[in-house]
């Protein structure tokens, strides 16, 4: 890899458990020393470089931040390539998700406030516990399809929590 690892961007070692507040400040820090106006009187190829690098601290933060993003990249790390999207072959991880589907679609159409705070509730403890369970397999080499069903539990989760936003938003207009 001819990019510097995202961990390595934040001086952190490769870990699924991140300290998000500590994360942020040292984007912040650093996301200034590369800011493109700061790069304004120099020529072109440090203009170029400094672009080029605040565009990797993003991408690096974007993926540290999001647990299924960090999962799926600290897999990567590890040799193996994974599609970010992929069949979920787990039949009953599929039953789950469509039970959570109609369930959300419910609240939808009843525009019960009450029910979708529950159901976030509900479902930011469902990723809570899917985050333990990973941290605990992903370096297991032995346990590598666990930690790759996991990571698109995770993912399936996360899209589901931006879905229960967007509807929280409708609701609130």
């Amino acid at each position: 890899m001819g990019r510097p690892c995202h961990f390595a961007l934040f001086e952190l070692q490769p870990a699924f458990t991140v300290d998000l507040q500590q994360l942020a400040a040292r984007y912040r820090e650093l996301a200034r020393a590369v800011h493109p106006d700061r790069f304004a009187d120099a020529g072109e190829r440090e203009q170029r470089l400094a672009l080029q690098r605040a565009a990797e601290l993003n991408e690096a933060y974007q993926v540290l931040k999001s647990a299924p993003r960090r999962a799926h990249y600290l897999l990567g790390l590890q040799g193996h390539e994974l599609p970010m999207e992929a069949t979920v072959q787990d039949p009953q991880f599929l039953l789950q998700q469509m039970e959570l589907r109609e369930e959300l679609e419910s609240l939808h159409e009843t525009a019960d406030l009450a029910g979708v705070a529950a159901f976030k509730q509900r479902l930011k403890a469902a990723q809570l516990h899917l985050e333990e369970q990973f941290a605990h397999c992903w370096q297991d080499a032995a346990q590598r399809d666990m930690a790759e069903r996991l990571m698109r539990r995770m993912q399936f989760l996360d899209k589901l929590a931006r879905e229960v936003r967007q509807l929280e938003e409708r609701l609130d207009d």
